[in-house]
């Protein structure tokens, strides 16, 4: 099955985070306990990595929110999969989407420091990952030809619905690309490969009767 890392300090425990956790565990790193309401952001405005403040409307902070939005989508997916194939896929593609927030949600300027700091960076492997299920699944004669109406199952709709998000989100980091503010194209590589696998999932959970035994 699928398997990633997530993006994480050199002795610390893997663990599944949202941006805004990633961020808060990064402040408790630096500054010790603290509540999760710090009012910061009432004027509009939120922290990157190392609390550099940028609009809450930046595009860097469209595009991590995207993926955000992408993995909560893959949430409700796997919670309503039936198939092992599926939930156990989701889940670590969620948390090769935590490595992509927390390098999207890090400044250009601050990008040595974070690889410094022993952060994960995506790489093409994360990308031939999703290539490799997308060629079991198309071995199986399920293809992405032509146009599909989401809603035959709950599951399949779920995974349309994260396919769409999913595309929200290449296009945001896509505009982080046209203002020079995006040093690794990989990250849109990955997302335009991870929204057709989606498309393909949706597919395969069509193509299926029942749950697998």
């Amino acid at each position: 099955m699928f398997s990633a890392r997530f993006p994480r300090r050199p002795g610390k425990a893997d663990t599944s985070i949202s941006i805004r956790a990633l961020r808060f565990t990064f402040r408790i790193s630096l500054l010790g306990r603290m509540s999760i309401v710090t009012k910061t952001g009432d004027a509009g405005t939120t922290g990157l990595m190392y609390d550099r403040r940028v609009s809450k409307s930046h595009r860097r902070v469209e595009a991590y929110g995207s993926v955000d939005e992408l993995s909560t989508a893959l949430g409700l997916a796997r919670a309503t999969a039936e198939h092992a194939f599926i939930h156990d896929n989701l889940q670590g593609i969620q948390k090769d989407l935590v490595t992509l927030m927390g390098e999207l949600a890090t400044g250009f300027e601050d990008l040595p420091r974070y690889v410094k700091d022993g952060y994960s960076l995506v790489t093409a492997e994360l990308t031939h990952r999703l290539e490799k299920l997308v060629r079991e699944i198309e071995s199986q004669n399920i293809s992405c030809h032509g146009w599909a109406t989401p809603g035959a199952t709950v599951n399949s709709a779920a995974l349309d619905a994260a396919r769409s998000t999913c595309r929200r989100a290449e296009r945001r980091v896509c505009a982080l690309q046209e203002t020079h503010q995006l040093q690794n194209t990989e990250i849109i590589v990955y997302l335009n490969r991870l929204s057709d696998l989606l498309w393909l999932f949706a597919r395969w959970v069509e193509s299926k009767q029942s749950p697998d035994e």
